[in-house]
C-alpha cells in the first residue's frame, strides 16, 4: 500500500502530473526493478555511483553487477544478496519515473528518504499487515482525526483501499479528499447506512470508466454500458458495506444495517446539511473513481 501512497505523495510534491503517473503505473507492469535501484535503496550505492556505471555499460557489454563490482562499489556477496532480497514497490515506481526522463537518481535517492522520514518506514515495514499499513497512512495524509467519528471514518476507508486491490486492482493512487456538501454525479451509486448515525456513500465514475470498472471487478470483459456494468457497481459498493457493517459489529459493538443501492444519472446525491461530507478522489489508469462518504 505505500505504493498508492507514493503516487500521492509525488503529486503533492508537485514531481509528477497526474498523467505522468497514470503512465509510470501503467509501466509498472511490464518493468522489473533494477539492481541499481536496489544498491541505492539499501545504502550500498551512491546516486552518483550509480550513474557512472550506467554510462560504463554504455562502453562494455558487461551487467550492472559487474561492473559495480570490478569499480569496487558493491562485493559478489552484496551482489548476490541484492538479487535475493525482497523489496518496497514503490522503489519500481521510482525507477520506471527515471526511465522516463522525469526524475534522476538523485531525485529519487532524496525523495526515497524523505518518504520514508515522513511515514516512519523501516524494513520490517515491508512485512507489516497491509490492513495496518493503510490505517496508518490514511492517519498520515487524510488528517481525519480532529472529526467526529474519526474512527469510522478510518474503518471505512481502510476497508475500501484494501477492497480496490482486493477486487479492482492495486494501480491506483489516492488523491486529497474533498470536502463536500453536494454530491453531483456522472453515473453514481449510492447507499445509506443506518444505525445509531445514518452514513450515506456512494461511488461515482463516467459511464466509460465504469465499463473498465464492471470489467476488473466481474473479471470479465465488458464492451459496453449495460445492466450488468451497472449491477457490477452495485454489488461492489453492496458488497464494501456489507463487509463495513460487519466490522463495525465486530470491533465496535455497532450494529447497522443496509438500504437498497440507489443509481444516479448526472443528478444530485441529497445530503444531510448537518453531516460532514468528503469525496475521496482514486486515481486509476482509466479515470479518476470518487467516493463518498458521509457521516
Amino acid at each position: 500500500m505505500y505504493t498508492q501512497f507514493f503516487g500521492n505523495f509525488l503529486l503533492q510534491r508537485n514531481i509528477v502530473t497526474p498523467e505522468q503517473l497514470i503512465a509510470a503505473i501503467n509501466m509498472e507492469g511490464t518493468s522489473h526493478i533494477k539492481l541499481g535501484t536496489l544498491a541505492m535503496y539499501h545504502n550500498l550505492m551512491t546516486a552518483n555511483e550509480i550513474d557512472a556505471v550506467v554510462v560504463a555499460q554504455t562502453h562494455e557489454d558487461k551487467q550492472f553487477g559487474e561492473l559495480a563490482i570490478e569499480k569496487n562499489y558493491l562485493t559478489e556477496d552484496q551482489v548476490n544478496r541484492l538479487l535475493s532480497e525482497q523489496s518496497p514497490e514503490y522503489l519500481l515506481l521510482g525507477q520506471v519515473l527515471i526511465e522516463q526522463g522525469i526524475i534522476s537518481n538523485a531525485d529519487l535517492e532524496n525523495l526515497i528518504i524523505d518518504y520514508e522520514s515522513e511515514h516512519e518506514i523501516y524494513d520490517l515495514d515491508v512485512q507489516v499487515d497491509q490492513k495496518e499499513q493503510v490505517t496508518k497512512l490514511i492517519r498520515h495524509y487524510f488528517k481525519l482525526g480532529d472529526l467526529e467519528h474519526s474512527e469510522v471514518y478510518e474503518s471505512y476507508l481502510t476497508l475500501l483501499f484494501n477492497n480496490l486491490i482486493r477486487f479492482i486492482g492495486a494501480d491506483f493512487t489516492p488523491m486529497t479528499p474533498i470536502r463536500c456538501e453536494e454530491f453531483a454525479t456522472q453515473f453514481g451509486i449510492s447507499q445509506q447506512i443506518n444505525g445509531p448515525y445514518t452514513i450515506i456513500t456512494g461511488v461515482d465514475m463516467s459511464c466509460d470508466m465504469a465499463i473498465e470498472f464492471a470489467s476488473r471487478y466481474a473479471m470479465d470483459s465488458f464492451d459496453e454500458f449495460d445492466e450488468y456494468v451497472q449491477a457490477s457497481l452495485e454489488d461492489f459498493l453492496n458488497l464494501h458495506n456489507g463487509l463495513f457493517t460487519v466490522n463495525m459489529s465486530n470491533n465496535y459493538s455497532v450494529e447497522m444495517q443496509l438500504s437498497p443501492p440507489i443509481i444516479h444519472d448526472e443528478n444530485l446525491v441529497d445530503l444531510n446539511p448537518d453531516a460532514v461530507s468528503f469525496l475521496f478522489p482514486v486515481l486509476y489508469p482509466f479515470g479518476t473513481i470518487n467516493f463518498l462518504f458521509s457521516i
